[in-house]
């Protein structure tokens, strides 16, 4: 079997076996939401967001450009992506959330701060990333602190599992590159071993990387670290 058609099989199998997963990593909270966020929800969606459908993205029409493209899986408020997208104009930037505050927040911050490369979609990732991006189509994947999910019982809700992984490894370009960011230890450790078993994935350090400069430090990092969180980044590249 040649190399080309391993990574179809393991393609295919990835796809079958996180459409299959029933457990969300997720649940989508009744959170107050301040009328700002309920306008930017609205209006701001009207001008940045994407409806899903289960369908292909054609990124250049999307953002009237052709550029690289980086997906930002649970972006939380998305202060931190406002920032990358404001210090990286020339990269595009689609960031996907289920939190109504948040999604009405990052529109609100992309009508302030005047930005033009970043397109919202308020759906699951996992079906966003299986129907919605094309293959070999990403420059890069951002995933920052997601829930961690701290009870053992709880563990198999992690957003990180090989299924995910292996869907996410697909749609990175050659060179493209997967950063994932935790503040717990036990989380980071698990991510470490997931990715380094994949095989369309190499590590750009020997474990752990340093925090690259377009990661901003985070007000929800900055808390962990008062706590005495360890702050972990995980960066890995596709053959």
């Amino acid at each position: 079997m040649t190399h080309d058609e391993r990574t179809r099989v393991s393609d295919a199998s990835a796809h079958d076996e996180v459409a299959r997963r029933p457990i969300r990593s997720f649940v989508v909270r009744a959170g107050r939401m301040s009328p700002k966020q309920e306008r930017g929800l609205a209006e701001g969606m009207q001008r940045h967001g994407l409806a899903y459908t289960s369908a292909p993205l054609d990124f250049a029409t999307i953002f009237g450009r052709s550029a690289p493209t980086v997906v930002e899986i649970g972006f939380g408020m998305g202060a931190t992506t406002a920032e990358i997208a404001a210090a990286m104009p020339d990269t595009n930037f689609l960031a996907i959330e289920v939190h109504p505050p948040g999604v009405g927040n990052l529109c609100n911050l992309v009508d302030e701060r005047g930005l033009r490369n970043v397109r919202v979609m308020q759906h699951d990732a996992v079906d966003v990333l299986t129907h919605c991006i094309p293959k070999a189509s990403l420059a890069g994947v951002h995933i920052y602190f997601p829930d961690p999910w701290h009870k053992k019982r709880h563990h198999k809700r992690r957003l990180v599992q090989p299924p995910l992984v292996a869907l996410l490894a697909s749609r990175l370009a050659p060179g493209g590159y997967l950063h994932l960011a935790t503040d717990w230890v036990p989380y980071a450790e698990q991510m470490l071993d997931v990715l380094s078993a994949e095989p369309l994935l190499s590590n750009t350090a020997t474990d752990y990387a340093p925090r690259p400069a377009w990661r901003p430090e985070t007000k929800f990092e900055r808390r962990g670290l008062t706590l005495g969180h360890e702050v972990r980044d995980l960066l890995f590249r596709r053959r």
